[in-house]
């Protein structure tokens, strides 16, 4: 069994930005500045995309491809199943979409999910009262051992005396950060994810971390400062290429 690879599922539709894995920017698919990102910035790690579509291979040229399942409900099924062929002990999980996720994400991953972790995944503080209140932006509390309390669209903590109303000094000044869309998983429990019910939460907020929470499994959480641009909208494509230069 290979002890360790990078895994990036692949899917052709999103609600939000329809077919944004194929997106151009500057002449080339978003898809495609995801893949050289990752190779770029940890060769040393084996590497495959999960994909649902076809359409998807030519952007990934050069790039191992393992074709899926179009049924997945989440990138995590998908996930699940492409490793019934990588056959990976634990697998790092990146979302097809961030395309400035840089080595030292990736090595902190590796590094929570070498020991007794069955999951793991990053966050970042947040900076921006605007970013925080953003329902696209995803809000993760935990522990000071770092383990998971919650993840979820709403702003947590939730200023209460402040009826709510925050301003990036509050924001900077306490404990918000956001979840950044990079897991590490023990192939045991990616396995076990699929026959996983979906949890109440999950199903309201929407977020499939929530399943593994509400399955009574730990997920780790560890800090990031280095900057990240996760292409959830068409103004996030526009904020990629900006920061090109």
């Amino acid at each position: 069994m290979m002890k360790l690879a990078i895994i990036v599922p692949c899917r052709l539709e999103s609600t939000r930005f329809p077919r944004k894995l194929l997106h151009p920017i500057r002449g080339q698919p978003l898809l495609r500045w995801v893949a050289e990102r990752i190779a770029m910035q940890v060769p040393e790690l084996p590497l495959f995309f999960a994909v649902d579509d076809e359409q998807l291979c030519p952007p990934l040229a050069g790039f191992q491809t393992i074709m899926t399942s179009p049924a997945h409900v989440s990138g995590t099924d998908r996930l699940a199943e492409a490793n019934r062929t990588v056959q990976a002990d634990r697998v790092i999980n990146i979302q097809a979409d961030e395309p400035l996720v840089t080595g030292a994400q990736i090595r902190a991953l590796v590094q929570l999910i070498s020991g007794d972790a069955s999951i793991a995944t990053l966050a970042t503080p947040f900076k921006r009262a605007a970013d925080f209140t953003n329902p696209n932006q995803v809000k993760v509390t935990f522990g000071p051992d770092g383990r998971a309390l919650f993840f979820s669209r709403s702003p947590l903590p939730f200023a209460r005396e402040r009826g709510g109303v925050v301003d990036d000094a509050w924001v900077e000044a306490n404990p918000c950060y956001k979840h950044l869309g990079l897991y590490a998983y023990h192939s045991r429990l990616l396995e076990k994810f699929p026959s996983l019910p979906p949890g109440r939460y999950e199903q309201i907020e929407k977020l499939e971390q929530l399943r593994v929470l509400e399955a009574g499994y730990d997920i780790m959480v560890g800090v990031t400062d280095d900057p990240s641009i996760g292409v959830d909208t068409l103004e996030d494509a526009v904020k990629f290429e900006q920061s090109l230069g």
